[in-house]
């Protein structure tokens, strides 16, 4: 039996560890930062005050983690960010495409703790930075409620991904809150701080689900009884909720760090008060058996503080999609703000205004000023309260969280500084290692690493010559514009297309392209021409004249008319879309961007895919092939399709393809990475939305690994993440090897963006 004490005072446990680096926060940007440090062969602890991970896109907030692909509504094509947080989501739809956000955080602990050199600490909460001198972080001190206990982490190296920045914050970091005036960084989209405000606010979902029975509801007292003081009650609709309710917003007028709790009482208010609205006024019908499954227990917060850091990222880069010598992430999402009233503005819910292509961020952006061994990442990042509109989504603050993951990595090994890395050779060493990741680095123009491959004479059995894409028997009608985006190695060929017309009409044909390559905006229109039709099936050739294509996609355009139906085919192919001049009005595209002048944001309409098993590619005849996928692609490292598919493809009639490696000197060989198609294009929203497949259909699932005598070295099945690496038990002597691949389907051919093989050649070996 324990003694009573009144006399004195007891101290808690405490805790002493020492780690290289503590990353702060366990939202995506977190995960993916201790995920690729500790792969590094880093000692990460990883500190959450929550007790799951995946912050925002947690099963207590649930938000759908998106970033530069914005729910294939804008004319970023192939635009999913790479690297972890593409590993996180290509496992979350192979193990939860129906979008169960209690699933993804399964997903999300099984990832940190399959890392051995991650200590994972839940429940944890920092309070208290000790620093040595003015320039160093020490120490962090946190306090875990559930065990009682204080833990003290030292390291090297800190990250900062905690949201609203309480490391950065305590260490003495100069920060921002609320907008910039327009004058600053030159951005006519800055608010207008007393009509818009200058803060977003949080947001609370509910959940509903229709049962057999009727449900009645008796609102708490706490509810709203008006529910039509608010403006967007318009929107609602009997079955919506999750991320649909992303407009039930409010506290961008308050302290949206220290109002928090006042916050999401009001917020709590807002949705019992809207459900009664929805079950009990009469005015929506066939609410009688839904019943309210869950509210959201803490708000999804969007903006607090930003911290300055060696540049501010501002409107005119994303806009104009500006260079930086040490870019090391991008963005995509839209410049997306929101009238601080949230839901009791009169205003529209967003604001969103989206730029043409993908926009670079630099390293710069997360090297905080003031304290020497801190990285910021997520929403904190050094960045204009109009930039951040686009740079605060999940899965862009996810990939920056992993380029500081491997910024520290580096700094550690190197013995310097985080902001040190900022000299070129540490910065392009850097990047070539985030780029052998799979991590995507807009306008890097980096070949691969040294690796044995290039030294390799490599023999395909086959190779796609892209001559045509057969018809399946499916039509579309043209509703909307469509466009056949094809890429072109030296001159687009003449080409013919099949069309279905219920009467006597004409259509219109027209080749664009974009006004800057890599961008996927047909915003220049080279040629077009009109043809007759007669009513019924008939096939169009058109003659293409001598234009400026090469080394970029064509649009071939085929401009809408509903009395006209284009032949699709069921053939997929690496880095092969159509898109449509269609309308997403969930991400503000109403088929063109039309903003007023001096608003600093382009014109131009959107052409986007349809969501699978929805829309195709146009059925169409080349007379001669447009594109080769030949195997030379394999040597460089820009594993997605960007100004051209980036991929060597195996002919469609080659269902079990093989690339052979042949070396004129023996190679010591000791492991071996192909980075394959996951499909970039696709978005991959980690909850609500219902996936059409689990594995991505350009994946290739099986292959082999072949010794020179064909016996198996490495067997792979059922694979569905976009890079395998196969560490061979021994190091391998030898001159050839051979990859045996099973295409993924009959209208699908095996395709592969690049091989990495690490090793040292033999004759190297033996000179030293």
């Amino acid at each position: 039996m324990i003694q009573a004490d009144f006399n004195g005072s007891r101290s808690l446990k405490e805790m002493h560890l020492s780690r290289d680096i503590v990353v702060i926060g366990g939202g995506l940007s977190g995960v993916c930062a201790a995920i690729t440090a500790a792969r590094q062969g880093c000692k990460v602890a990883l500190v959450q005050d929550r007790p799951v991970l995946g912050g925002n896109a947690s099963s207590e907030v649930r938000l759908w983690a998106l970033g530069a692909t914005s729910h294939m509504g804008n004319n970023n094509r192939w635009a999913r960010e790479g690297g972890i947080v593409d590993e996180i989501m290509v496992e979350n739809t192979y193990r939860n495409k129906e979008g169960n956000p209690v699933i993804f955080d399964t997903v999300l602990i099984d990832k940190v703790l399959a890392e051995p050199n991650i200590t994972l600490f839940l429940n944890t909460s920092v309070f208290h930075v000790q620093k040595d001198g003015d320039r160093i972080i020490q120490e962090i001190i946190g306090f875990n409620a559930q065990n009682s206990t204080l833990y003290h982490l030292s390291a090297t190296e800190f990250i900062d991904a905690s949201g609203d920045g309480i490391i950065s914050y305590l260490a003495g970091v100069p920060y921002r809150i609320g907008a910039e005036g327009p004058e600053e960084f030159d951005e006519p989209l800055a608010p207008d701080i007393e009509d818009y405000g200058e803060l977003l606010g949080h947001t609370l979902f509910f959940y509903s689900k229709k049962v057999e029975e009727p449900v009645r509801y008796i609102p708490p007292s706490y509810a709203i009884k008006d529910a039509s003081i608010i403006p967007g009650l318009r929107n609602v609709e009997v079955g919506d909720h999750g991320c649909k309710l992303w407009w039930f917003e409010y506290g961008g007028r308050k302290d949206t760090i220290h109002d928090t709790e006042e916050i999401k009482m009001e917020l709590w208010k807002v949705a019992y008060g809207i459900w009664d609205y929805i079950k009990n006024s009469g005015k929506l019908k066939g609410t009688e058996n839904y019943t309210l499954e869950w509210v959201g227990l803490i708000p999804g917060k969007r903006e607090s503080r930003r911290f300055e850091g060696e540049y501010m990222l501002n409107q005119s880069d994303l806009v104009q999609q500006k260079p930086h010598e040490d870019a090391i992430s991008f963005g995509g999402w839209a410049m997306d703000l929101h009238p601080a009233d949230g839901v009791y503005s009169d205003k529209p819910s967003c604001t969103q205004w989206h730029t043409k292509g993908v926009y670079a961020i630099p390293y710069r952006c997360y090297v905080p000023l003031g304290v020497d061994n801190l990285l910021l990442t997520g929403r904190i990042i050094s960045a204009s309260h109009v930039a951040f509109g686009s740079t605060r989504v999940m899965a862009t603050c996810a990939h920056g969280g992993q380029a500081v993951g491997m910024a520290a990595a580096h700094a550690i090994r190197k013995d310097i500084s985080p902001r040190e890395l900022l000299e070129k050779r540490h910065l392009q060493a850097l990047q070539a290692d985030l780029v052998q990741m799979g991590h995507y680095i807009p306008q890097l123009e980096q070949e691969q690493r040294p690796g044995l491959l290039q030294q390799a004479c490599i023999s395909p059995s086959s190779t796609l010559q892209l001559t045509e894409l057969p018809t399946s028997g499916k039509w579309e009608t043209l509703t909307f514009s469509m466009a056949q985006m094809v890429p072109v190695q030296q001159q687009l060929p003449d080409f013919q297309l099949w069309l279905k017309a219920s009467e006597a009409t004409t259509i219109s044909i027209e080749l664009r392209k974009s006004s800057k390559r890599g961008n996927h905006s047909p915003d220049i229109t080279l040629h077009s021409e009109t043809f007759e039709l007669q009513a019924g099936e008939q096939m169009i050739s058109f003659q293409v004249p001598t234009l400026d294509l090469a080394g970029q996609y064509a649009f071939i355009t085929v401009m809408k008319n509903e009395q006209v139906a284009i032949a699709l085919s069921d053939h997929m192919i690496t880095g092969i879309i159509a898109v449509y001049n269609q309308v997403n009005k969930a991400v503000s595209n109403f088929g063109k961007q039309e903003p007023p002048q001096g608003l600093g944001v382009d014109e131009f309409e959107f052409w986007c895919p349809k969501r699978r098993p929805k829309g195709g590619n146009m059925a169409i005849s080349f007379a001669a092939p447009v594109y080769t996928f030949d195997s030379g692609h394999l040597c460089r490292s820009i594993y997605r399709p960007v100004a051209e598919p980036n991929a060597w493809a195996a002919a469609l009639e080659d269902p079990q393809p093989q690339l052979t490696l042949r070396w004129e000197q023996p190679q010591a060989i000791s492991s071996l990475q192909l980075f394959l198609d996951p499909d970039y294009d696709h978005p991959m929203e980690t909850v609500q939305m219902d996936h059409h497949e689990h594995v991505m259909p350009f994946t290739i699932r099986d292959f082999s690994v072949l010794d020179e005598e064909g016996q198996p070295l490495a067997v792979v099945r059922d694979n569905y993440q976009a890079i395998v690496k196969i560490d061979f038990p021994t190091t391998l002597q030898t001159k050839v090897l051979h990859l045996k691949l099973e295409a993924p389907s009959d209208t699908v051919p095996a395709s592969v963006f690049g091989i990495y093989i690490n090793g040292q050649s033999q004759s190297l070996l033996n000179d030293n």
